[in-house]
């Protein structure tokens, strides 16, 4: 097997681990299960804290023991954590809470392990001569495919899991009970999972980067940490590009996390969210283009401009919470997350030396969700400051709040990075 297929492997692989068909159905699957609302949390809770302690550390191990052996290990998980669910027991008290918990700490774990190392090896694998060119097509193509796969993902897990739907299709003796269309979506994942245990198997790790012991390896992960975040946060380049990407991830993620509400005040019905999802995923299927020659037309900062006042597009379009039209500026808004995101992978895979990349893209992770639960909880603060009624009053005031907020923040901090730039742009006569 050659290096030169994991690009390859690296499409797939985004496209199966991340394109689940629980997702739609996510907080219902839990409850259906027989957990509570207050247990549904705590258990988000577990997961997000999970990431957060190990998202660095395993990207410190897969620029030490190897980026394979973390992909293998978050895949591993993943198959693990579906097992969990597959075969939970419906209403089986602390038992089943207890199951749901090792789950969510797989579920943390895996996508700790998997931060960073897989762009990383796909990045590495390509050749030097051309490389960024290239890896804007193999971000491109990742993109596109986890676009259509998560189409796939958001319609099926929807019917999948709704009993009626599945026996419609199947001949009357073959009738299923809804506890069993339940995990149906669940299997599913845990198929995709398999697939990713094989598709990680077969990558090739890059020989610069194989490691003898993990003994060895672990005793220098501490060490790769510590100098890693210190020259993310003191190398003019990687800061101004983390700090600006922070601040317009933060308010837009906030509002993707939020949506159903927003969906809801605009008299959006239930049932159209799914296809609200899947019409993203199609629209993202279009974005890694337009975002690819976006960047080889402009520098970072300029596309992080041009993201920015699209954002700031889309939040003035959603604040008077139009009924029916305020779908169009919310899509708007959230697609500025796939430029976002493929811009932040492009200048810090390029800024990024090969031997501490996956650490750097851990660190960057980590920066990312401290900034996104800061705003989370300002704006959870911000809506609790308004009155409840009548209904749908206090997201209406929150919405309208955060646009000076993302005005001035953003665009005050891409005056600063412009100016703490001059200097570098000068000496290395390329500028970001």
């Amino acid at each position: 097997m050659e290096m030169a297929g994991n690009p390859g492997r690296y499409v797939w692989f985004v496209a199966l681990y991340n394109a689940r068909a629980y997702y739609p159905i996510l907080a219902i699957l839990f409850l259906d299960l027989g957990l509570t609302l207050d247990q549904y949390v705590m258990l988000n809770l577990i997961w997000a804290a999970t990431i957060f302690l190990f998202e660095v550390p395993s990207g410190a191990l897969a620029d030490t023991i190897g980026r394979k052996k973390l992909l293998v290990t978050a895949s591993l998980l993943m198959v693990a954590e579906m097992s969990c669910l597959l075969f939970a027991p419906k209403d089986g008290g602390w038992l089943l809470f207890s199951i749901c918990v090792v789950n969510r700490l797989l579920s943390g774990l895996s996508e700790a392990a998997a931060s960073g190392a897989d762009e990383a090896l796909a990045y590495d694998s390509l050749p030097e001569k051309n490389r960024e060119q290239a890896w804007d097509s193999a971000l491109a193509r990742a993109m596109r495919l986890r676009s259509v796969a998560y189409v796939f993902a958001m319609i099926l897990g929807g019917l999948m899991y709704d009993p009626a739907v599945v026996n419609r299709i199947l001949p009357e003796s073959w009738a299923i009970s809804a506890s069993f269309a339940h995990r149906l979506p669940v299997a599913l994942v845990l198929v995709q999972a398999l697939f990713c245990v094989v598709i990680t198997l077969r990558m090739v790790e890059p020989k610069k980067l194989c490691h003898d012991s993990l003994g060895k390896a672990c005793g220098g992960a501490l060490k790769l940490i510590l100098s890693t975040a210190k020259w993310v946060f003191t190398n003019p380049a990687t800061l101004v590009i983390v700090v600006i990407g922070m601040a317009i991830d933060c308010v837009v993620r906030n509002f993707a996390t939020i949506n159903s509400s927003y969906y809801r005040l605009i008299e959006l019905p239930e049932w159209s969210f799914g296809f609200i999802g899947a019409a993203l995923g199609l629209m993202g299927y279009v974005v890694p283009t337009v975002a690819a020659k976006m960047n080889q037309r402009f520098g970072t900062l300029a596309c992080f401009g041009i993201i920015a006042c699209v954002a700031l597009v889309g939040l003035m379009g959603i604040a008077p919470a139009a009924p029916h039209w305020g779908l169009f500026p919310a899509m708007l808004l959230m697609t500025t997350l796939g430029f976002l995101g493929f811009t932040m992978s492009r200048a810090l895979n390029r800024e990024t030396d090969s031997a501490r990349r996956a650490t750097v893209l851990s660190v960057k992770g980590l920066a990312f969700n401290l900034a996104y639960g800061s705003f989370s909880l300002g704006f959870s603060l911000l809506l609790a400051s308004f009155p409840a009624e009548p209904a749908g009053e206090a997201l209406r005031g929150a919405l309208l709040w955060q646009i000076p907020f993302f005005a001035i923040s953003v665009f005050g901090l891409l005056w600063w990075g412009k100016r703490r730039l001059r200097r570098v742009t000068h000496k290395d006569s390329r500028p970001l």
